[in-house]
Parts: C-alpha cells; sequence; structure tokens
C-alpha cells in the first residue's frame, strides 16, 4: 500500500487517495530511486484514473520504471500506449526506443530516434543517441554478411577430406566454436544448414573434428529450447547416445556436456510453457526429455559402453532428474526413471570386476550409481512409492541370488553394498532376505580373493548401519579379527581392518564407550597409516586406509598421533587429489574428527546430576580434545597442506562430492579459519577461492560454515587481496545470508563485520549489498538488544550512506531511521555513539536536505550535538563540529537556531584549542 501524503488521519475516516497524489507519490519515490515502489504507485493511479492524457503519462512513467528494474518487454508494451495516445510524445518515444533496443530489434528502436529528432532536431541527447545506434547497426551488418561467407568456408575446410594443413584445420574449428557462444552467430550457423553439416563432422569418428562439433553445438543449444528441439531431431538420441559412450574420454566428456546444455534447455522450456499455457508444446518439450533419458539408461547397461561414458551418463542422470528443491512439487521424473530403469542402475552398482562378462566399469562407477540411487530415493514423496522402489530392488537381489551359482550370489551381495552406501533404507531392507547375510558371511572366508573381497565390502557396508551393527557384532568381529589376523593378502586385510574400525567407533567421541580394549585402536590406526603410506599398494585399497581412519579418528589420541606423522597427512592428501573420488567423503570425515569442527552441544549440568543419581550413562570428552590441543593440531595440518588438498576436493564436478561431503569440508574450513593469524595463509592456498561455491550450493549447515568461514576472512584481512577482481562481489550473497534471523547471534555479528568491510570499499560494492537486500536487515539490527551487534549494524549502516540511494531512505516519509540515528549519537555507549555520529557526518555532508530533516526528528537534537562537542573523546568532538559545520552550512532557518542556542560558546572555545588542530 502507498502511504497517504500529508497529516495522520482521524480514527474512522479513511480519506480517499486520488490519482494526481499516486502519481507525485510515484515521482517523489523515482527520484529517490526506489524504482519498485514507484511503479506500484504509478500502477495503483492507473487504476483510479479513466482521462486519457493522465493514462497516458502514467504508461509513459511506468515505462521509465521498467527501463531501470530491466524489463525491457514491459518497457515497450507501456511506451507503446502513451505513443497511442500522443504520437508526439518525445520521451515515451525515446523510452520506448532505449527498450527496442535492449530487446535488440535495432530498426525500430532507429524509427523512433528518427521521430525524436524530427520533433526536436537541437535535441543533443537524441542526436548522439541516434548516432550510437546508428554505427552499432553498421558493425552487425558488416558482422552478418562477414559472417555468412566465414561459416560456409569453415565447413569447407573442416570437412574436405584433401586438407592435410592441421593448423589449419585447427583454426577452423576454433572459429566455429567461438561463433556459435554468439547468438547471432549460432543462429546463422543454424540458419546454413549447420546441423547437417555438424552431424558429418561427428560421423567421421575423428576426435578433433568431434569434438569441434560438439563443442559448436553447445553454443547453438545453450538457452535456446526451438533449437534444442530441431538439432535433437536432426541428431536423434541414439546417435548422441553412442558418441557419449565412446573410448575416447574427452570426446565422452563433451558429449556429456552437449547432452547437459540439451537437458536445461529443454527444462528451462518446460517450466516457462506451464506459465504460458501452449500445452502442445509442453507435451513435444517432456516427450525429448525422456527420449533422452530412455536411452541414457540403455547405455547404462550396454556393453560396448566404455567404463567413462558409462560414468558420464550416471552423472547426467543424476544432475537432471531428481527435483532440485522440494518446493518444486513435480516428481514424475524420478517415478518414470525407477520404474523404466532402475534395473539398468542396479546392473551397474552389481557389477563385479574381474567376472566374465561383466560391464566395463571405472572406480567411479558404483559410487555415482549409490548417488543417483539415494537421489532417487530422497525424491519419492510417499510410503507407496518407496515400497515400489524397495520391492524392485528385492525382485532384482533375488533374481541373481536364486539360481545363478555362485557368480549370482556374489552379484546379488555387490548389489546389496551398492544399496547400502546409497538408499541404506532399501539396501537393509535387501539384506533381510533369507540367506543373504549367511552368504556374506560364508563367502567371508573363501579362499578366492575376488568373492571375499566382495562379501568383506558388504560386511563393512552393513557394519555401518546401526540397524545390523549388533547383529555383525555378535557374528562378524570374530570373522574380520581372524581375516584380519590371518589372510595374505592385503587388499582383503586392510577391508577386515575398516569392518573391525567401524564396529570399535560405535561410542563416537565419547571417551568413556570404548568398544576395544586398551590400545587395540591405536595399533589399528598405525596400521591403517602404515598401508596409506604404502604407495606400492594399489591407490584402491589405500582408500580403505583412510576409510579405517575416518572411524578411528573419534579417538583423540589417534587424531594426535595422525597429525604428528607428516607423511601420513601427506598420502592421504595426495589421494584426495587423485582421479578416485569415492575417497573424498572418508578424507573429509577424518579431517573434521581432526578439528573437532563436528557440532558437541555443552550438556546441562543439571541433567548431568540426574543422570549420576539414576546411575545413567553419561558422555565424557577426551582431555585431548581439549581447544588447546585442537588449536596445535589446526596449525599441524595447515603446515601439512591441507588447503590446497580440500581446494582441490571442491573443484572435483563428481557425484562422490555430495551435499553432506560439500558440509563436511565446509566445517573443516571454519575450523582452519578460527584463529586471525592463519587466515592469511588459508586465502594464500587456495582457501577463500573455494568456500564461495561451498557457501552457495550444498546442506543449509554447509552453505552457513562457509559463508562464516568467508565473513571471518574479510573480517581480519583486505578483501580486495583476499578475493581479487570480480570475486570478491560473489562473497556479498553468503555474507548477506548470516543476517537472516534464523542465524546465530555470531553469524549476524560476523555477517555484518564483513559487510562493513566490503561497504567501505567502492559503490560497486554498495549496489550489490543493496540489490542482495540487505539494507532492511542491517536497520533491524539497529534495535537488537546486544550492543555488539547493535554497533556493529550501525557501523555497517555508516559506511552503506555513501550511497545515494541510502541517503534517500533517511529522508523516507514516516521512517524514524534519522531520528535512531540522532539518538544513538547521544547514547552512553561510546563505540556506539562514534559509529551513529560519523553516520550523520556522511549523511549531513553528502545530502544537505537531511540537515534541515535533524530538528525535526527529536527535540533532544541540540543536547545531543552539545554533548558530542563537550565530550572528552577527540574523535566524537570532531564528528560533532562536522555535522554543526553542515547544518550551518545548509539551511538558514536550521542556522537560526544553532546559533540561538549555547553553540557559538562552546565552538569559540574549540576553536581556542591548540591541542586538538
Amino acid at each position: 500500500a502507498v502511504p497517504t501524503p500529508g497529516g495522520p488521519v482521524p480514527a474512522g475516516v479513511r480519506r480517499q487517495v486520488t490519482a494526481g497524489q499516486l502519481r507525485e507519490r510515484g515521482n517523489a519515490l523515482f527520484q529517490a530511486g526506489d524504482h519498485a515502489a514507484a511503479l506500484a504507485a504509478y500502477t495503483r493511479a492507473l487504476s483510479l484514473c479513466d482521462a486519457g492524457p493522465e493514462r497516458a503519462v502514467l504508461h509513459r512513467n511506468r515505462a521509465a520504471c521498467y527501463l531501470k528494474l530491466e524489463d525491457y518487454a514491459k518497457a515497450e508494451a507501456d511506451a507503446s500506449k502513451a505513443i497511442e495516445a500522443d504520437g508526439r510524445d518525445m520521451k515515451a518515444l525515446f523510452r520506448r526506443s532505449q527498450a527496442l533496443q535492449k530487446l535488440g530489434r535495432l530498426d525500430q528502436a532507429v524509427s523512433d530516434l528518427q521521430r525524436c529528432v524530427s520533433l526536436e532536431p537541437k535535441n543533443k541527447a537524441f542526436q548522439e543517441a541516434l548516432r550510437a545506434l546508428g554505427s552499432s547497426m553498421h558493425e552487425k551488418m558488416k558482422t552478418m554478411s562477414c559472417t555468412d561467407s566465414k561459416v560456409e568456408q569453415m565447413f569447407q575446410i573442416l570437412l574436405d577430406p584433401e586438407e592435410k594443413d592441421a593448423d589449419k584445420k585447427q583454426k577452423a574449428a576454433q572459429n566455429l566454436i567461438v561463433l556459435a557462444r554468439e547468438e547471432a552467430g549460432a543462429e546463422k550457423i543454424f540458419q546454413s544448414d549447420g546441423v547437417r553439416l555438424l552431424t558429418q563432422l561427428l560421423d567421421t569418428a575423428k576426435a578433433d573434428l568431434m569434438l569441434a562439433a560438439l563443442r559448436t553445438l553447445v553454443g547453438l543449444c545453450s538457452g535456446h529450447r526451438s533449437r534444442t528441439m530441431a538439432i535433437l531431431a536432426e541428431l536423434g538420441a541414439p546417435r548422441l547416445s553412442a558418441v557419449l559412450g565412446v573410448e575416447h574420454e574427452q570426446v565422452s566428456l563433451a558429449a556429456c556436456n552437449l547432452l547437459h546444455v540439451m537437458f536445461d534447455s529443454l527444462k528451462e522450456g518446460l517450466q516457462k510453457d506451464f506459465r504460458g499455457k501452449e500445452d502442445a508444446v509442453v507435451l513435444d518439450s517432456s516427450k525429448d526429455l525422456k527420449l533422452l533419458i530412455k536411452h541414457l539408461l540403455e547405455l547404462l547397461a550396454l556393453e560396448g559402453a566404455s567404463a567413462h561414458g558409462r560414468d558420464n551418463a550416471l552423472n547426467l542422470l543424476i544432475k537432471v532428474v531428481p527435483r532440485k528443491s522440494p518446493k518444486e512439487t513435480n516428481n514424475s521424473m524420478s517415478l518414470w526413471v525407477i520404474d523404466q530403469g532402475l534395473k539398468k542402475i542396479l546392473e551397474v552398482g552389481s557389477t563385479v570386476c574381474g567376472t566374465p562378462g561383466s560391464l566395463p566399469v571405472t572406480e567411479n562407477s558404483r559410487m555415482s550409481a549409490s548417488v543417483l540411487l539415494s537421489k532417487l530415493y530422497d525424491d519419492l514423496k510417499c510410503d507407496a512409492e518407496r515400497e515400489n522402489f524397495h520391492h524392485l530392488c528385492e525382485d532384482y537381489v533375488r533374481s541373481w541370488f536364486e539360481g545363478h551359482e555362485l557368480a549370482g550370489k556374489l552379484r546379488a551381495i555387490q548389489t546389496v553394498s551398492c544399496l547400502l552406501q546409497g538408499p541404506s533404507d532399501a539396501g537393509n531392507r535387501v539384506l533381510e532376505l533369507e540367506g543373504i547375510m549367511d552368504s556374506v558371511l560364508s563367502l567371508c572366508a573363501s579362499v578366492s580373493e575376488a568373492h571375499q573381497l566382495v562379501a568383506v565390502e558388504a560386511l563393512i557396508h552393513a557394519a555401518d548401519k546401526a540397524k545390523r551393527a549388533s547383529f555383525i557384532t555378535a557374528n562378524g568381529v570374530s570373522l574380520l579379527k581372524e581375516i584380519y589376523k590371518h589372510s595374505e593378502r592385503d587388499s582383503i586385510r586392510i577391508r577386515a581392518l575398516v569392518g573391525l574400525c567401524k564396529l570399535g567407533s560405535a561410542g563416537g567421541t565419547d571417551f568413556s564407550m570404548k568398544q576395544f580394549a586398551e590400545g587395540s585402536t591405536m595399533k589399528l590406526a598405525k596400521q591403517c597409516r602404515k598401508w596409506l603410506c604404502n604407495e606400492t599398494i594399489d591407490a584402491g585399497t589405500r582408500r580403505w586406509a583412510v576409510e579405517g581412519l575416518a572411524y578411528l579418528t573419534f579417538d583423540a589420541d589417534v587424531k594426535e598421533e595422525f597429525v604428528e606423522d607428516k607423511a601420513a597427512m601427506q598420502a592421504m592428501f595426495h589421494l584426495a587429489k587423485s582421479e578416485d573420488r569415492s575417497v573424498l567423503y572418508a578424507v573429509a570425515s577424518t579431517l573434521v574428527n581432526c578439528t573437532n569442527s563436528y557440532d558437541h552441544e555443552e550438556p546441562d549440568p543439571q541433567m548431568l546430576e540426574l543422570a549420576k543419581y539414576a546411575k545413567q550413562h553419561i558422555p565424557e570428552q577426551h582431555p585431548k580434545d581439549k581447544p588447546d590441543f585442537v588449536k596445535r593440531r589446526v596449525r599441524k595440518l595447515l603446515a601439512a597442506g591441507v588447503v590446497s588438498a580440500l581446494a582441490c576436493m571442491v573443484k572435483s564436478e563428481n557425484p562422490a562430492l555430495t551435499n553432506s561431503c560439500r558440509e563436511l569440508i565446509s566445517r573443516v574450513f571454519l575450523a582452519l579459519v578460527e584463529e586471525a593469524e592463519d587466515r592469511g595463509g588459508v586465502v594464500a592456498q587456495g582457501g577463500g577461492k573455494a568456500l564461495i561455491p561451498l557457501s552457495l550450493e550444498g546442506t543449509e549447515v554447509g552453505q552457513t560454515k562457509a559463508a562464516q568461514a568467508l565473513a571471518k576472512i574479510t573480517i581480519t584481512s583486505n578483501p580486495e587481496m583476499a578475493f581479487p577482481g570480480e570475486r570478491i562481489y560473489e562473497v556479498v550473497r553468503p555474507l548477506v545470508s548470516l543476517l537472516h534471523l534464523q542465524r546465530s547471534g555470531l553469524e549476524n555479528f560476523e555477517g555484518l563485520m564483513a559487510l562493513t568491510n566490503l561497504a567501505g570499499i567502492s559503490e560497486r560494492l554498495r549496489q550489490k549489498i543493496l540489490k542482495e537486500k540487505a539494507v532492511p536487515m542491517i536497520e533491524g539490527y539497529m534495535f537488537e538488544e546486544h550492543e555488539l551487534i547493535r554497533l556493529a549494524a550501525t557501523e555497517c549502516m555508516c559506511n552503506m550512506a555513501m550511497s545515494k540511494e541510502v541517503q534517500e531512505l533517511f529522508l523516507a516519509e514516516g521512517s524514524d531511521r534519522l531520528k535512531l540515528m540522532v539518538l544513538y549519537s547521544g547514547e552512553e555507549d561510546e563505540k556506539l555513539r562514534r559509529a551513529a555520529s560519523g553516520t550523520l557526518a556522511m549523511l549531513t555532508a553528502l545530502h544537505p536536505p537531511i540537515c534541515k530533516r535533524i530538528p525535526q526528528v527529536t527535540v533532544h537534537w541540540l543536547e545531543i550535538l552539545q554533548a558530542l562537542l563537550l565530550s572528552p573523546s577527540v574523535e566524537l568532538q570532531h564528528r560533532g563540529a562536522v555535522v554543526v559545520m553542515n547544518m550551518m552550512a545548509a539551511e538558514r532557518e536550521v542556522a537560526e537556531q544553532l546559533m540561538a542556542s549555547e553553540m557559538l560558546e562552546i565552538l569559540s572555545v574549540l576553536a581556542k584549542d591548540k591541542d586538538k588542530p
């Protein structure tokens, strides 16, 4: 609602607001830079106005608002309505030409500008705009005619079998890719029969030509639904799927990238069309999506497809099938994939490497299958949908377990492992099928290494789930100990050890809940470190040593020994940077344990007394988990190079980098920047850059921890050095997220302090903070009871007041912002007075109309200014003197009020003080 102009309205009387008053209100808001509120005022005025000329002016004013809000289509529509009423309305014509220019309709924009110039030939602004537009059109025409011949030429060079000059071909390919990135170039390639020619390049089966074709197609499909549909119809989903499955790794990755872009364009179209009610188009788009997904699912179980092609297909399905957020209500795509392809995904998850007829997979394939299954399961909305998922999994496991001899039993057990690592509810259900657990236990004693590996891994994953842990503790511990002591194979011993570690760490960080005899945890950890450092063992097996440490490092003695072993730390960091991404979670868990960055609540003393009285178990903290020990461990990790390992883990575009894994990494980063003196080193090794994506994506807890780490860095470092170039603007949104009400007081405080630093740097950063809607939140915290938060908010507002938009807010009708600043300048807390009076000094200097308003906001204004000038603090005296000087210069009436008080005497005394120049 737009506030009514004038004084208060008596109770029971509702004053009628006229269209004219609303228009004036809109004009004032527009001048103050509040374009959205001005738009609302003009829109309301239109609803009250019938007169044609008045309506035309309102449409013209709305066009100006839409231009500022960058909604060019609406700006053009409103300006056109004004021009319909009066064809000689130059302002409307000029605004329409600006909108048309932004919409790319340059010829129409020129015609509007020519009309403006003919109506007012001496207007320099019109002449300049016409000249600039003319030259940009000329450039465009030149580019287009030049592009036509270039496109043909490039395809000729690439498709000519006689052309032997490799450099020439490479240049042609590069030009084609660059051209496709620009909308005009992409359209030109598309219109010049480009898709058919690109198909020919794909069919040459030469890697360099295929890469050029795929990367050009990415440009053609990006953000363009109708072109994407046409390209898909021409190329065909089977061809795209076949290219994804080729042996050449780069070609497969480029095909994966193209398919991802196609999915995005088709999905975007789907969402837009739901708003536009073009039902026929919606059906087409979803049909294309399903066709692509169907071929991806078929690729998973295709024997001829390459291992990395299969990985790329899984990664794509993870990205495009499940809903991005629970707010989207439609999960039909996940349901369709479960019905059509769950068994195909399980084919990958159940693969036993090295057995006859097994699918080619990489070390990441089974992990990716688990992540996809987990995401599909999490996307289900009701018990009936989950029950269907369970039945399909159970049927699949039974189909292998019954009547397939030993090979079938191995596939069934491998499926159980895959499910336990993904949707563990489904894994637990399958584990309870008759005969499964017995087979796992009996195969653990197998003489075949491959069979034993499958069974021991299944046992380890089952031990992770509380439901089965007690059963396994009873039946499996002695078995695992036997294997660990007597097996001659390191690959088996290391896995048996991890199983023992998992069962032994059931007490978590509770020092009093030890599963093993004194000293055996240390022995197991020592063995894990030894294996971790042994480079003759393959990386896949060494990964299990990290898994073991992830459990054993719940024990503080193990943490202390681990950080003393620099070789073991560096071996773990080296693994974290390797191709095998399935190690990420274990590395992150180990680091969370070593830095104590998990959540730990302080027990309530009264509850402790009750627990002792009732002889209940009371958790105890290990003496080596006290803050001094943690601080020393963090220093040792930093010295060993933990930051570059974490930065490398974050860069990984891999399903193993799940949201929970991101959260663990964020927790570690927050622990690493706890001490101000460590922050520079963290930034220098790439920590600042790595924290930005962590703060924008993942679990809410993970995003908050990363944002808090960014805040700590911004508070104590020079932000322009810590986040060079454009990166500094990316930090604003995470910092603003710390101001939300559900965040803790410390997070609010650190967010405000960091934003204060950024707001003091440049107008562009202040504009970014305004755009993220931070100002109302900063104002809210100025009323906070906690004095430090109140002070931080006031200091932040002081720096934000350098922006014209913020200055205008202090003059807004019905606002108490200025009153609060004047009153805070008279508070007892000296730091708060300094921040508030600093804001007043800045506001009165930059925006003189505020000087006139100060005497109107509170009757105490004079005594507050006098108290500033008489303060023992030179800083407060200086601020007070600046405010008085600005007020004297701004308005005669205000100057007279100041002169009538004792201000002149006070100033005379201060002017003679030689100690305060």
